[in-house]
């Protein structure tokens, strides 16, 4: 689409009436006058009048031929933030729906996206809740944010840089995600013209010089194109243009390439009558031109997530230059160019949007991170839907399942039912068996492998790319923490009370237990007890709301009258050094002895936890460690690794390797081992009966990083299939 004829209440009027013709304009006309009103005296940072920029903004929304609230809001959108006018006097003049819309667009404009992750993912998350309740209200914003970037020269160099880096992180993948492609591939232009000026400018010049060859270009493949398809009695429209700055741009990046090794810069579409039509033309172009080999794509068989359908094909054109070609019908076209737009219905004036794609697309990802309580967590998944190329996979029954790129059978585990995803072991693509975290292509056909003793590990969230997946394993762990803290919140409270002769049955049947609870503003004994398992309440808190003054004053002067504490007792017949003491720091404490979990066997780079083991000192788990979560709370104590002494700090390590059974195979992983500086202290290699090797090295490494890096460097060597960590 063109950009954006100049505005004025003319042209917004025209350009409404050229789509809606019984549309009663006096609305529009009042909204003009209010805001022209409104903004009164107000300048652009351009100097000039304030008005040009929600008549731009009207416009914008005009040529998106949406309903006249939609427009007028697109008027009246900075009245409430920047003039007197308020949301009462909006309604009374306008209507509730129209000052709801407002409403919308004004706490979004109030949005602001700092540099703090936290803060930019849950005004985000605020975003998509405007967008679920009505998805006009991002609609407006979206028309806002173009014309806003349309005039960004006017700012200061680094609002310019923020700006444009936010359009690109969020509006423009958003403006994708309803399938606006010509705002999205605006917004990619003019954040790369901000952001890096001197890429923008150097392949305006680039193009520009080529710019008469390419038109002819262009003109002579379309005739040609145009004259085989009339050889079939094809009748289409045929469309040329060189491809947009930032895609050119990105295709450097991938290629890592200058401009003049980018070949493949010119895009062809054909418009036809109908889907028959669609397929007929591609068979001739394929007959006339020689196809790049997996350059093939049909979303009109499997549409992208946004409803965009068309038939993608990149062939070899005259003078050996790649050209890309789409092939749609005018209902595709429209689709393609507008959106959610192009997909809503007038019903007696109004835009229904209820049942559209899109925006159930809003309503399952809110759905989906409900329980997300990190906002970067939150910030993450939603990326992964805003910018993620789809692949399409089959089902055994051949039923098209659709997941983002990098999708996994976890993925498509989770995509089937919840349950079969946590009970998932395994998968057969194309009919072979294979990891979970093997990364599916378009076409596969999964078939999921399941046993009934399976559950969802956090190392699950490493390996699935869809917000659902990703939301069901943390809800899944999240509920077995849950249970686990409420176990270990009943035993603590339990020993805390029976010196005073209460037992936790006791507690609850008096109901002294929810009497405690609510004192600590919870609603159930469940709650008080998961909040003591979790460590956020201390039963030395809860213990004296119940137990008499009295009664505890007499057990600490007991306590007192002992020659030593327990825990002075334990520290003296634990006082000696252990190999493994100069690599932890014992907080307040010094000379104990330090043992590492069998269960977890932490490494430098690990989060950990120490806790005192009655004549052993302590015990260091990992954070994350079972064990450590089961253990009793009170007597942890705070630990941290000693990184002055990294380089001297030496820790064995088991890693399981499985691969192909081919000769030299144990000889390519030990010197790969070996390369990394790592000293291996035993290997052992057995075959399976399909052909597999399962080798198992004890190494020793310095931190978590450089264990990282040989799992890493042995993942990608040929005939590798997994490596893992073993923790016991």
């Amino acid at each position: 689409m063109a950009k954006t004829k100049e505005a004025n209440l003319e042209s917004i009027c025209n350009t409404i009436s050229s789509y809606y013709t019984d549309a009663k304009l006096e609305t529009i006309k009042h909204a003009y006058s209010f805001a022209q009103e409104a903004h009164k005296g107000q300048l652009r940072s351009s100097g000039e009048p304030y008005m040009i920029h929600p008549a731009a903004v009207a416009q914008t929304l005009a040529e998106l031929k949406l309903d006249i609230p939609s427009i007028v809001t697109g008027l009246l959108h900075d009245t409430v933030e920047d003039t007197h006018a308020t949301l009462d006097q909006i309604e009374k003049e306008f209507g509730k729906d129209i000052s709801d819309l407002v409403d919308g667009v004004t706490k979004l404009s109030q949005i602001t996206f700092k540099t703090s992750e936290e803060k930019q993912a849950e005004n985000f998350r605020k975003m998509l809740l405007a967008m679920a309740k009505d998805i006009r209200v991002i609609l407006v914003k979206l028309a806002d944010r173009l014309n806003n970037m349309r005039t960004l020269e006017h700012l200061p160099p680094p609002k310019q840089k923020i700006i444009a880096q936010e359009t690109l992180d969020i509006y423009a993948p958003i403006a994708n995600r309803l399938g606006i492609s010509w705002i999205k591939t605006e917004l990619e232009d003019l954040s790369l013209r901000y952001l890096h000026p001197d890429v923008y400018y150097k392949l305006a010049e680039k193009v520009s010089q080529k710019k008469k060859d390419r038109e002819k270009y262009i003109e002579d493949v379309g005739e040609g194109l145009g004259e085989k398809l009339k050889e079939y009695d094809i009748h289409a429209q045929i469309l040329g243009r060189a491809k947009h700055f930032y895609s050119i741009f990105k295709k450097m990046e991938r290629r890592k390439s200058d401009f003049e090794q980018i070949y493949d810069m010119i895009a062809f579409r054909i418009v036809v009558d109908n889907i028959t039509e669609c397929y007929k033309s591609l068979g001739v172009i394929h007959a006339g031109f020689k196809p790049v080999p997996g350059r093939f794509k049909d979303y009109i068989a499997m549409p992208k997530v946004n409803g965009y359908q068309s038939l993608h094909t990149t062939v070899i054109g005259p003078k050996g230059e790649r050209i890309e070609i789409q092939i749609r019908t005018q209902e595709m076209n429209q689709i393609a160019e507008g959106g959610i737009a192009a997909h809503w219905k007038y019903k007696e004036g109004k835009f229904d949007t209820r049942s559209h794609e899109n925006v159930a697309w809003v309503n399952r990802l809110l759905e989906w991170q409900k329980d997300l309580s990190d906002p970067n967590e939150f910030l993450e998944t939603v990326k992964i839907d805003l910018f993620a190329e789809d692949v399409f996979v089959f089902t055994p029954k051949g039923e098209v399942k659709q997941l983002p790129h990098g999708a996994t059978p976890l993925d498509f585990a989770y995509g089937v039912h919840t349950d079969v995803g946590n009970k998932c072991v395994g998968a057969k693509v194309n009919g072979k068996i294979v990891p979970l975290k093997y990364r599916l292509k378009s076409g596969d056909t999964i078939e999921v492998i399941t046993s009934p003793s399976q559950s969802p590990s956090k190392d699950w969230l490493k390996i699935v790319r869809s917000s659902r997946a990703k939301a069901k394993i943390r809800a899944f762990i999240k509920q077995q923490e849950r249970e686990r803290a409420l176990e270990l919140g009943k035993e603590m409270v339990d020993k805390a009370f029976r010196p005073f002769g209460y037992s936790l049955s006791k507690l609850e049947k008096s109901g002294d237990l929810l009497k405690i609870a609510q004192q600590q503003s919870m609603r159930t004994e469940d709650e008080l007890l998961i909040s003591v398992g979790y460590g956020r309440v201390s039963t030395e808190d809860i213990v004296p709301l119940i137990i008499p003054k009295e009664a505890l004053e007499r057990k600490i002067e007991a306590a007192k009258a002992e020659d030593e504490s327990f825990l002075k007792k334990l520290f003296r017949t634990a006082k000696r050094r252990s190999e493994t003491r100069n690599a932890i720091t014992v907080a307040n404490l010094d000379d104990i002895l330090i043992r590492f979990g069998k269960c977890c066997n932490p490494l430098p780079g690990d989060g950990i936890i120490g806790f005192i083991t009655r004549g052993r000192g302590v015990t260091v788990h990992t954070a994350t460690c079972t064990k450590a979560i089961d253990n009793d709370q009170e007597r942890r104590v705070d630990v941290q690794w000693n990184l002055h002494d990294k380089e001297t700090i030496r820790r064995h390590v088991k890693i399981r390797i499985l691969s192909l059974d081919e000769p030299g195979i144990l000889a390519m992983m030990s010197q790969s081992i070996t390369a990394c500086g790592v000293n291996i202290a035993s290997a052992n290699i057995r075959t399976t009966k399909d052909k597999k090797a399962i080798a198992m090295f004890d190494i020793e490494v310095m931190d978590t990083s450089q264990l990282q890096k040989i799992i890493s460097t042995l993942e990608g060597k040929r005939g590798v299939i997994s490596v893992e960590r073993l923790r016991s």
